[in-house]
């Protein structure tokens, strides 16, 4: 199995993970430094990201319908893992649950959940561990909106910016631009809880 590995921006209070918006939801996160109903879903499951190059690959550099806008999140490390306390896998692997039943039962008992998909490089091409992407759902969503936040930046000038200097095969000044992202310190009980490793 590919190594799971948390990689962030992150301080000593903070972790940094990005979301990709429409106009609407985007423009109110920002002027209201949280997310607020409407336009923002509560009921919905909505996924952050520490990879800003992962986050890239989902969004297509900030091209792809209602994704339009990249959102930097700043957020308590503390309700950050939290969630990662709360989480369950979103697909059953039978490595890490003693049977789908279990797994089942937790799925539908927990407020977050994790994946694991293969890191991506500045080509938004694969490497060779896997990171992770977290849903927050019911209670998790709340805490997220109404506590764990601190800041909400708009990212989506620099994501196309860097973008553009891929294109331009610029990839020595696109990395300059990219987020410092370092492996996040996870105590061993919530590397466990979440699989990483």
């Amino acid at each position: 199995m590919e190594e799971r590995v948390i990689r962030a921006h992150y301080d000593e209070h903070t972790i940094t993970v990005y979301q990709a918006y429409n106009n609407a939801i985007a423009r109110s996160a920002v002027k209201n430094q949280t997310f607020v109903s409407p336009p923002f879903k509560k009921e919905r499951m909505t996924w952050i990201k520490p990879s800003f190059l992962w986050m890239m690959y989902r969004a297509g550099w900030a091209t792809k319908g209602n994704q339009e806008n990249i959102l930097a999140v700043k957020l308590k490390r503390a309700g950050f893992e939290w969630a990662l306390q709360q989480a369950c896998l979103s697909h059953f692997e039978k490595a890490f649950y003693a049977s789908y039943e279990v797994w089942q039962k937790k799925l539908q008992e927990s407020p977050v959940r994790i994946q694991w998909d293969p890191e991506k490089d500045i080509f938004l091409q694969p490497l060779p561990y896997r990171s992770i992407q977290i849903g927050l759902s019911g209670t998790a969503v709340d805490s997220y909106v109404s506590d764990w936040i601190v800041q909400i930046e708009d990212m989506t000038a620099l994501s196309r910016q860097i973008h553009q200097l891929v294109k331009e095969n610029k990839i020595d000044e696109a990395r300059n631009l990219l987020p410092e992202e370092k492996l996040y310190p996870l105590r061993d009980e919530i590397a466990r809880h979440v699989h990483a490793g």
